[in-house]
């Protein structure tokens, strides 16, 4: 057993298998809690109850025809989404998870490319529907998810599906799956253009997740607050909990977070950077409020000097900020982005390790992550033990493209065998697209993506990422962004930007007349000691936030370049 497990692998041979040895495993603890509505009683779901309702569902999709066929799911996470997610693969049946909120003619044109022949879709999204219903013809009419009375529901579907799996139980034991062909279609977020559907099987899935789980020291309860239809989403929080036994508390919404997990006292959470940088803002803005900066600061030290000779006492000494948390969060994993050291030390410091990793949609999603028993700091962790990963014409530094093969890279992209072939060589490395590097010891940095790289005239490579991380952190600073910016007069004349989102709240409350004086500061401490080739030229603070997707993540492709 590696030094780093903290148990053995837990390996499945499709999702079916994996919710039944579940229900076996753990019984009657509960998989998800949620309320039905924001001020409603909370209802819990046994592991067993999950299981019999899957069964049902299951069975119903049977009598429907949707073993083998493409099915769409628009939503936000719920009971009945994690409950769609696992019948259609216990039958073998390929599920199509889209952002609820596209556009509506942007869903349709989708779901029609994915030649979708059945769609389940939020009650509260009827008239997307109804769009996407006039350009694409389905089998049986939209199924609702939360349903009311009236709607083809799933809660309907689940009740007719109880007879028909007590009456023939093994229509559903013996419905083929292939953990080899496709599974599941997830088409990319697209910040830099329109995305793409990743095929990826249901080996892929749950390889991944295996090799993840045992270096993680999770606990028997999270708040789910990720977007569904991507990987990291279902994925991370679907199929990684199944395997652990963890109860998943069903978010409301972004609105009630904060509630939420004073509330329900998760043990860990899973989250991208954005969430942990507005916990992070709110935490030094109460403290600076209550003038406890210093003080919080001089008790960092004491503590980081205990831990050193084995005394742990940052449960004690930190405890009121850690119940902004519910006061029981050990462990945060965070993916999708990088994130400043200062955050991660800071969190380490109170007690809340914050293990970073990366991952792509085309790999299911994770390639690397760090340990519970061994976080190696400025990095996203160790290499899946399933994955290799090479570095693509490194240069003298020994960066390069990242490239990584292993069963948890996906089939390809849906119908396009032109960019599948740009993104898969003939040894079947995927292209990930990002710069980084890989040391003796499996552990791998990323420094940037190679959309985003500038390439300046003088033949020198900048990585916007690197910048924005030396800034992030400025006060008065919620989202920045680094790019080159365009000129009308030339190449010449063009320079390095970096477009700032103002924090208002720190404006207001600091009383700051001219935010981009108040940054241009810290930009001009910055360029004191940067290469000259990575200095800022040019700085511009935005009235609006950034477009984003549902990950957080901002879409530079949106953005105006521009400068003159």
């Amino acid at each position: 057993m590696n030094k780093d497990m903290l148990h053995e692998p837990r390996y499945f041979e499709n999702v079916r298998s994996l919710m039944e040895w579940a229900a076996e495993e753990y019984g009657n603890d509960t998989v998800y809690s949620f309320r039905p509505t924001p001020r409603a009683e909370i209802v819990k779901k046994s592991f067993i109850e999950f299981r019999d309702d899957v069964r049902a569902l299951a069975s119903e999709f049977l009598a429907m025809g949707c073993a083998g066929r493409h099915c769409v799911i628009i939503g936000k996470l719920s009971y009945d989404w994690a409950a769609v997610y696992y019948a259609i693969l216990s039958i073998g049946g390929v599920l199509i998870p889209l952002d609820r909120d596209w556009q509506a003619e942007d869903l349709a044109s989708t779901v029609e490319r994915a030649e979708a022949k059945f769609l389940f879709c939020d009650a509260d999204l009827k008239e997307k529907a109804a769009v996407i219903e006039n350009k694409v013809s389905f089998a049986t009419p939209t199924v609702y998810l939360n349903g009311k009375e009236g709607d083809v529901s799933i809660a309907s579907l689940i009740e007719k599906g109880r007879d028909k799996f007590a009456a023939d139980p093994n229509a559903y034991f013996n419905a083929p799956i292939d953990p080899h062909i496709m599974a599941l279609m997830v088409f990319t977020s697209g910040t830099t253009g329109k995305g793409k559907g990743v095929m990826l099987s249901q080996n892929a899935v749950l390889s991944d997740l295996s090799s993840i789980i045992p270096y993680m020291d999770f606990g028997k309860k999270t708040v789910g607050v990720l977007p569904p239809h991507h990987t990291f989403g279902s994925s991370v929080m679907l199929i990684g909990h199944m395997m652990i036994g963890s109860e998943i508390y069903i978010s409301a919404g972004l609105r009630y977070v904060a509630k939420e997990l004073k509330e329900q006292e998760p043990e860990h959470l899973v989250i991208v950077p954005l969430y942990l940088e507005t916990f992070y803002r709110r935490i030094m803005a109460n403290l600076k409020e209550k003038k406890k900066e210093k003080l919080v600061a001089r008790m960092i030290k004491v503590s980081n000097a205990m831990l050193k000779v084995g005394v742990d006492v940052r449960a004690k000494l930190f405890g009121e900020i850690r119940a902004a948390f519910g006061g029981k969060v050990k462990m945060i994993i965070s993916g999708g982005a990088p994130i400043n050291p200062e955050i991660l030390n800071f969190f380490e410091a109170i007690g809340i390790s914050t293990l970073n990793g990366y991952g792509i949609t085309e790999c299911a999603p994770i390639i690397a992550v760090n340990h519970s028993k061994s976080s190696i700091p400025g990095s996203v962790g160790y290499v899946l033990d399933i994955d290799t990963v090479k570095i693509d014409h490194p240069n003298e530094d020994g960066e390069g493209e990242i490239w990584v093969t292993g069963p948890n890279v996906m089939l390809g992209y849906f119908k396009d065998e032109a960019a599948t072939k740009d993104a898969i060589d003939e040894e079947g490395y995927f292209k990930t697209g990002d710069y980084g590097k890989l040391d003796k010891n499996n552990v791998l940095y990323i420094t940037g993506r190679k959309k985003n790289l500038i390439i300046l005239s003088n033949g020198k490579n900048v990585y916007p990422e690197e910048i924005e991380n030396e800034l992030i952190a400025t006060p008065g600073v919620i989202d920045i962004i680094v790019y080159e910016g365009q000129s009308k007069r030339g190449m010449e004349h063009n320079a390095i930007v970096a477009e700032v989102y103002p924090d208002k709240e720190y404006i207001e409350k600091n009383n700051v007349t001219d935010i981009k004086a108040h940054l241009q500061k810290y930009v001009d401490d910055y360029n004191r000691t940067a290469v000259p080739y990575k200095k800022i030229g040019v700085l511009k603070v935005r009235d609006t936030e950034f477009p984003k997707n549902t990950l957080r993540k901002i879409m530079r492709f949106k953005l105006d370049m521009s400068i003159d």
